[in-house]
């Protein structure tokens, strides 16, 4: 098993393809490659349609996915506000790779059976050891997608991003293969002797008490444990000390949701899925980026470098990191923590690239979820044969 990452930087498209696939050909040789990931920035414009075609051109590979991103990264540098494609090739012995774009119309029913998920992809001998899932901000429903995807493929570990870079609803761009897609998903499954491992870290704490949501409309919030939900906030505001009430009122205030209905959550942010606050409106609702499940234990956070930063070390610890052969790192764009840094101190010498992103995708007590304010990693593992 063999990674190889580059990253590259210009104005000329081309030529940044070319530039990358010559680094990892300096280490790699010419033969061609069992997978490509590859992420790039939108200001290439219209022209990143044609980046699958020249980095096949450029680097052969039997299957690619990426994604437009606003910043890439690799483990020691970040590149924001620049041209620059990030790359990452690996060569997989006994491992079948396969790509797959999702359209929004290609989804099951509700009411379908795990088969119409497992339907979509080619069909596989051997089960799936891992899926890299990449989204579209404006169109779909990615936690439909993810849902059926854990329905279809129960334990198998998925992580991914979405897609970034753009205020534009078509200015996102998805790779599969050689082609480029501007709505949807696209799916990487690995299937034999290479699988994935999912590492989340949040980058918030939480204050306060737990509570429980009983009422909730559509994306409103509007009561917890039987009181209207501002005045639950009141009072766990209320508690703060001095020093931590200035950092509230400095960062966002976000919503911490536990992911299982039948579990009051853990003691700390890393038990909770974290759901940003957009506002209030004329009621005194609170408006959510998502709907949040009545009868769910909620709890607030704020935003916090620090803790981020030690959760995501507690993590990238436990999951011994520093023995993988490569990884791939999906951040939020708010998140303002040099992930790929921390990384590289507790892998040294492991490939990296990753992006930032919309929402990262991995999974939490036993389900894939759509995450804000984190830190997603798929930790490329050998998978023994089953």
């Amino acid at each position: 098993m063999q990674f190889f990452r580059a990253i590259a930087t210009g104005a000329d498209l081309e030529a940044a393809c070319r530039d990358a696939a010559a680094t990892v050909r300096s280490h790699a040789g010419a033969e061609p490659f069992d997978f490509t990931l590859v992420f790039a920035s939108p200001r290439y414009g219209a022209l990143i349609d044609r980046l699958p075609v020249l980095m096949h051109d450029a680097l052969p590979t039997r299957a690619l996915v990426g994604c437009s991103a606003a910043v890439v990264v690799d483990e020691q540098r970040s590149v924001e506000g620049r041209h620059a494609i990030a790359v990452l090739a690996g060569r997989l012995p006994n491992t079948r790779v396969d790509t797959v774009a999702i359209a929004n119309a290609d989804l099951p029913s509700p009411d379908a059976g795990p088969a119409a998920w497992r339907a979509l992809f080619p069909e596989c001998a051997g089960p799936r050891t891992g899926m890299i899932v990449l989204g579209e901000p404006y169109h779909g429903d990615p936690a439909a997608l993810l849902a059926g995807l854990d329905f279809g493929f129960p334990g198998v570990t998925k992580v991914g991003g979405i897609a970034s870079g753009s205020r534009h609803p078509e200015g996102h761009v998805l790779f599969c293969g050689r082609q480029a897609h501007h709505s949807g998903a696209v799916v990487l499954t690995l299937a034999g002797e290479v699988g994935l491992d999912g590492v989340v870290a949040p980058g918030c704490r939480p204050f306060g008490c737990a509570g429980r949501v009983t009422k909730a409309r559509d994306h409103r919030l509007l009561e917890i444990d039987g009181a209207p939900a501002r005045t639950f906030v009141r009072k766990q505001l209320a508690a703060l000390s001095g020093e931590e009430r200035a950092v509230a009122q400095t960062s966002p205030l976000l919503l911490g949701l536990a992911p299982d209905p039948f579990e009051p959550g853990d003691a700390d942010d890393a038990g909770f899925l974290v759901r940003s606050i957009l506002g209030i409106d004329a009621d005194g609702e609170f408006v959510t980026c998502r709907h949040l499940p009545v009868g769910r234990s909620i709890r607030l956070l704020m935003r916090d470098r620090e803790a981020g930063v030690d959760s995501l070390r507690r993590n990238l610890g436990r999951s011994d990191a520093a023995s993988a052969p490569a990884a791939v790192l999906f951040q939020c764009l708010g998140r303002s923590s040099d992930d790929h840094r921390e990384f590289a101190a507790a892998a040294p010498h492991v490939p990296l690239i990753g992006f930032h992103c919309n929402g990262e995708i991995g999974p939490l007590a036993g389900q894939t979820h759509l995450h804000s304010y984190s830190a997603a990693f798929g930790i490329f593992r050998p998978q023994r044969p089953r």
